[in-house]
């Protein structure tokens, strides 16, 4: 028999969006404190939940798993309860298959049939839709700003809505994940990043969804060097893979005394060491990208900066801790991965502005 105790949330499968749905997780806990809570999240992100209090167990399922094989280990679990943080069919298929007997989520065409109980969408949700790049030529040329999008758009408030049908407050918290003292120790060790050398301030100049997202490198160098006459500092980069060249650009260019070089972690840390070297950094400068908001959620200051997407969406929502700073443009948010004219949302945003919102945290003390 399904154990009606037993909630399973299958999780999302981008890093950025996992961190959204914390508030959601959290809100879910103290509602159904009892209940023994399951997270079902792609392998690539075990590292990020496992240790966090608001989880009894984490699941993961690897990209070759065909949607007959998970939902096989699912059922083999009985869960009595089911929530499907992802829009897709096949979310609901799996649920479906794994026999869970109470599935909740929303439903977009094609899937309903699959679900025991649908979440209708929330007031004031946008679809984050691709502009033409005629229509971004158009706003151009027209040049009136974009319209206001209210705050209940956040992609925040689409996670807790789908938890509060479970009985949880939909009221929103600030995104938050935890690191022990042992994963500080232990990365601080692995990579230099000890106290006494520091503080550290982080840059994180890349962001896989594409080219419209990521500000310039040379802009990147030039806030770090206008920066580092003010503050003492040493830097520390960060990315994926696929982030190292330009990495290693900005650190060949910053001031390199002995002992004090810029360290460079691009492509170098596991998802739980990148976590914990963004909450040793006493500021994080970043575009938006997943680990913008891993470092909100584990407590860095951030100055985040936005492109063709919009923070009203997607932004370090609620996170004290964190500014948004972006260059108004008429095209903007357009949500393309490459800019079809001239890059002005970040091409335009200038260095000082970046430094500037830098420099709060050191006045402000925040």
């Amino acid at each position: 028999m399904p154990e009606p105790q037993s909630i399973l949330v299958r999780g999302v499968n981008w890093l950025g969006d996992a961190v959204m749905t914390t508030p959601a997780l959290q809100r879910l806990r103290q509602a159904r404190p009892e209940a023994r809570l399951t997270l079902l999240a792609p392998e690539k992100l075990a590292g990020l939940w496992r240790g966090q209090s608001f989880l009894d167990e984490v699941l993961t399922f690897a990209p070759s798993e065909t949607l007959w094989q998970v939902a096989r280990r699912l059922r083999e679990k009985r869960f009595g309860t089911a929530v499907a943080f992802p829009n897709s069919l096949r979310v609901a298929l799996e649920l479906w298959l794994a026999r869970v007997p109470q599935r909740v989520g929303m439903a977009p065409p094609g899937r309903g049939m699959f679900l025991t109980r649908i979440v209708s969408p929330r007031p004031g949700a946008l679809a984050m839709r691709k502009r033409s790049a005629g229509e971004v030529r158009r706003l151009v040329a027209v040049g009136l700003p974009p319209p206001a999008i209210p705050a209940t758009a956040h992609h925040v408030h689409h996670y807790l809505l789908l938890t509060a049908a479970m009985g949880a407050s939909s009221e929103p918290l600030a995104p938050r994940l935890e690191v022990s003292w042992e994963q500080l120790e232990e990365v601080r060790q692995k990579f230099g990043l000890t106290t006494g050398n520091g503080p550290w301030v982080g840059l994180n100049p890349g962001a896989e969804y594409g080219p419209a997202k990521r500000w310039p490198a040379e802009h990147f160098i030039e806030t770090a060097l206008v920066l580092g006459r003010q503050i003492s500092c040493r830097w520390v980069l960060f990315g994926g893979l696929g982030d190292r060249e330009v990495a290693e650009k900005i650190a060949r260019a910053l001031p390199s005394a002995p002992g004090r070089e810029p360290l460079n972690l691009a492509g170098k840390t596991s998802l739980r060491e990148l976590a914990a070297a963004l909450q040793v950094c006493s500021l994080v400068i970043t575009n938006d990208t997943g680990p913008m908001h891993l470092a909100a959620a584990v407590g860095a200051p951030v100055v985040a900066i936005f492109g063709s997407t919009a923070p009203e969406l997607t932004g370090p929502h609620l996170s004290p801790r964190a500014q948004v700073v972006r260059q108004p443009a008429p095209c903007s948010p357009c949500f393309l991965r490459e800019c079809p004219i001239d890059l002005r949302c970040l091409r335009g945003l200038p260095p000082q502005t970046v430094v500037e919102a830098a420099l709060r945290y050191w006045t402000e003390k925040v």
